[in-house]
């Protein structure tokens, strides 16, 4: 190409730059240097733990200090302050934050079309045929919660179902309360973290450019090697309550009519783990869950019809109703939340802030690939033990694991596996944590509507036993020190065992 041309085009370029009002931000300068760039996350993570212990913390009450923050930024930048809205609005638009959030919106209707068509009722049913009580009821929970949670990606929902069905049942036959909250919650984070449609499996997948059924299936072994003590340990223990008598309204509820909805899950998992893209695999669970409600209905064999997916109501505050608008409404404020990090972590990015903590990082780290998988556990634990939704920390920690990552020639799937597991496991034990105040809620709420019997546990109780969370926690520590399923990237992507050389 001609100078002459490439003098033509430019000239274009900024025209259009011109007359869209956009440009390219690639530095920032900041009052107290890289520190002012990281004020936005810093206030973001004060405010979330103030919350948190206040027991204030909601999804609205967060988005409302990721505002602040990004505000006290702009007061803190030295550039232009259209510099630093283009810098924010760069940030908004990244790739990682989009793809997550539409994402989420098909994963979270799956997820409701399946409880729609009773798939909790069914996985309870298997329980109370069982005969099993007290630890054995337990552990069957655990195992009952880390399958529904595989099955619909999301743990938040797997807590909720689980704490309303099952945790009146297992008091009711034996089981020690604690146990039978932390089982749940156990179970919560197995899918969490090993599901394909989980919202922090495709995060940290993306964020780390990695296929989702790649990162799976490299992250097996991770999770069953925490599953197998954690499932013992809850049947050893889990059995020190006082039986109550089981009350008919539960196993009235329950049915084995809600199994045939392992279809659309097995479907799900099958195209998930084959290859195909994520969105094609939720689509075709949607679709195949549809038609099961409608002959379950019409057979008599369920209640749930096709208005429960997706009605009409011009009388109702809310128009649109059904499992389908439920799905996409319950991430709505998570999905503003999630763009605002984004856009707070790119502004580290252009202020300067993760070259400084990299290049702090790296002295410390000099040559030594495990010192930087430390460091990698390291920066997780910390934002995860501060951000109370785990997702959320984990779309944080992202760009510094990958930074440093890259530099050391680690395996996308292995940080992406790094990333995800910590975060799954700190989500579900801190007693502030979003998931364990949901569990707490949605109990007290049980025992004020349905069971005044009902024994309430409270988050700083239950939080030792999450055993799942404690065991793979502890399991990717071990990894980081002993350099267990280390691999290193080739030049086309391919896992090494040897780090290749510059």
């Amino acid at each position: 190409m001609s100078n002459n041309a490439e003098s033509v085009i430019g000239e274009n370029n900024e025209e259009l730059d011109k007359a869209t009002g956009e440009k390219s931000v690639d530095r920032l300068d900041f009052r107290l240097g890289a520190f002012g760039a990281a004020v936005p996350l810093l206030f973001f993570v004060v405010w979330a733990i103030s919350i948190s212990v206040l027991q204030l913390s909601s999804e609205v009450a967060l988005v409302m200090g990721a505002i602040i923050g990004l505000t006290l930024g702009l007061l803190l930048c030295k550039s232009k302050w259209e510099d630093y809205a283009q810098g924010l609005f760069d940030g908004l638009a990244q790739p990682v934050g989009v793809i997550a959030m539409v994402a989420w919106f098909y994963a979270g209707m799956f997820a409701q079309v399946l409880q729609v068509g009773g798939l909790v009722e069914g996985l309870v049913w298997i329980g109370s045929v069982t005969g099993v009580e007290g630890g054995l009821f337990v552990a069957l929970t655990f195992l009952l919660a880390a399958t529904f949670s595989t099955a619909v990606g999301t743990g938040y929902g797997t807590t909720v179902a689980f704490c309303t069905l099952m945790y009146p049942a297992g008091v009711a036959v034996g089981a020690d309360p604690t146990f039978m909250f932390a089982a749940i919650l156990a179970g919560a984070v197995f899918g969490d973290n090993l599901a394909p449609v989980s919202d922090t499996t495709i995060v940290s997948a993306t964020t780390q450019d990695a296929d989702v059924p790649g990162v799976v299936r490299s992250r097996f072994k991770y999770s069953v090697v925490a599953a197998i003590p954690a499932v013992i340990l809850f049947a050893i223990f889990g059995g020190g309550g006082t039986a109550q008598s089981v009350q008919t309204s539960i196993i009235e509820s329950v049915n084995a009519s809600g199994l045939i909805m392992l279809i659309p899950f097995a479907i799900v998992l099958i195209l998930a783990l084959s290859g195909q893209h994520l969105l094609t695999s939720l689509t075709w669970g949607i679709i195949s869950t549809i038609p099961l409600i409608f002959i379950m209905h019409i057979s008599g064999i369920s209640s749930s019809t096709l208005a429960d997916i997706i009605s009409f109501n011009a009388d109702s505050g809310t128009v649109v109703q059904g499992a389908l608008v439920s799905g996409l409404t319950g991430y709505f404020n998570m999905a503003i939340l999630i763009l605002l990090i984004v856009a707070a972590a790119h502004l580290l990015r252009l202020g300067g802030t993760m070259e400084a903590i990299t290049k702090g990082l790296i002295k410390w780290i000099k040559n030594s690939v495990r010192r930087a998988e430390i460091a990698i556990w390291g920066i997780v634990a910390l934002l995860n033990s501060s951000i109370t939704i785990n997702t959320a920390a984990e779309i944080a920690a992202a760009p510094f694991v990958k930074e440093i990552g890259t530099k050391y020639k680690i395996h996308r799937y292995r940080l992406a596996n790094m990333l995800d597991a910590v975060t799954s496991a700190l989500g579900y034990i801190f007693p502030w944590g979003a998931p364990v105040l949901l569990g707490w809620s949605t109990i007290q709420t049980m025992k004020a509507e349905n069971y005044d019997w009902l024994p309430i546990v409270e988050p700083t109780a239950v939080f030792p036993f999450v055993f799942q969370g404690w065991f793979l926690f502890i399991i990717m520590l071990i990894a980081a020190l002993t350099g267990w399923g280390l691999r290193y990237e080739g030049k086309k992507g391919e896992e090494l065992k040897e780090r290749p050389k510059d």
